[in-house]
C-alpha cells in the first residue's frame, strides 16, 4: 500500500461560500498513479470545512449556506465577544473537516453530481490550506 499526500492553498472572497475544490483533487489522483484506494480531503483551520454536494445547480450551495445561516446565526454566541466568529466555529464543526472518497479505477469515486467543497465560514482569507492524503495501489 502507499500513502501519498500532498496540500494546496488557496484564498477565498467572502465571509461565506463554497469553493468547488474538485478539480485539484482530480488532478492529485491522476497524477498519484493510485488505482484502488481511499482520498482524503481535510481543511486546516477552525472556521472552514469540507463538503461533497452537488454543483450542477448554483442554488444547492446557496441553499447549504442559506440553511446554516438560519440554523445558526452570526452574533449571538459566547465566543463572538473573543472575535466575532462564533457562529463560523460551529458550522464547521456540523460539517466537519473532512471528507474521504474512494478511488477506484484511479479516479475519484464521485457520482456525477458530486463535487468537493471547501467551505469558507469566516473569510475573505488569503489562505486556506488543504491537505490531500491517498491511500491505495
Amino acid at each position: 500500500m502507499r500513502v501519498i499526500q500532498q496540500s494546496f492553498i488557496l484564498s477565498t472572497c467572502r465571509r461565506e461560500e463554497l469553493v468547488d475544490i474538485t478539480q485539484e483533487v482530480k488532478q492529485f489522483v491522476s497524477q498519484s498513479r493510485i488505482t484502488t484506494g481511499v482520498c482524503h480531503v481535510y481543511v486546516q483551520g477552525a472556521t472552514a470545512a469540507i463538503m461533497i454536494q452537488e454543483n450542477w445547480d448554483f442554488s444547492v450551495q446557496e441553499d447549504v449556506l442559506s440553511l446554516l445561516k438560519k440554523l445558526i446565526p452570526q452574533g449571538v454566541w459566547k465566543h463572538d465577544t473573543q472575535d466575532g466568529n462564533g457562529d463560523a466555529h460551529l458550522k464547521a464543526g456540523i460539517v466537519g473537516p473532512s471528507e474521504t472518497i474512494p478511488i477506484i479505477n484511479s479516479r475519484l469515486g464521485l457520482s456525477q453530481w458530486q463535487n468537493i467543497f471547501l467551505c469558507e465560514f469566516d473569510g475573505p482569507r488569503q489562505e486556506r490550506k488543504i491537505v490531500v492524503t491517498l491511500m491505495g495501489e
